[in-house]
């Protein structure tokens, strides 16, 4: 099992990670995900996050060759 994994952003450098492909073993849901590509950096509250480009929360399940992204709060106006 296989999961892409894209941050973008400021998340980017949060992570210094851009783009890569994680083992899917024992990684059920988007906060596995995070915490696979993470280690003891703590999700911010406001993160974004996207399994296949469609929003999707923290307990959102993952399966096999999905993309998860995370992405900064975006503002504007």
């Amino acid at each position: 099992m296989s999961i892409k994994v894209k941050c973008f952003a400021s998340m980017r450098e949060y992570l210094d990670l851009s783009e890569r492909d994680i083992a899917g073993d024992g990684i059920n849901s988007v906060a596995d995900v995070w915490q696979q590509i993470a280690g003891d950096k703590p999700m911010p509250d406001n993160t974004l996050c996207a399994v296949n480009q469609s929003q999707a929360d923290a307990a959102y399940a993952v399966t096999d060759g999905d993309e998860v992204a995370f992405f900064p709060p975006v503002t504007g106006g």
